[in-house]
């Protein structure tokens, strides 16, 4: 994890994002479960981002 950059924790929420939206009329439980993912990735994304500008 040291070495994956911020941008990809974005883009891979941006994904699950999308995903979960697509996939929300199929599966309801893949959606939240989606959606988490998509929250934790960002959170990531933001967290990697305030340590690399330290």
């Amino acid at each position: 994890m040291k070495n994956i950059s911020a941008l990809t924790f974005y883009f891979a929420s941006v994904l699950s994002f999308v995903l979960a939206n697509v996939l929300k009329d199929k599966n309801l439980s893949v959606y939240y479960i989606l959606l988490v993912a998509g929250i934790i990735l960002f959170f990531l994304g933001v967290l990697k981002r305030i340590k690399t500008n330290r």
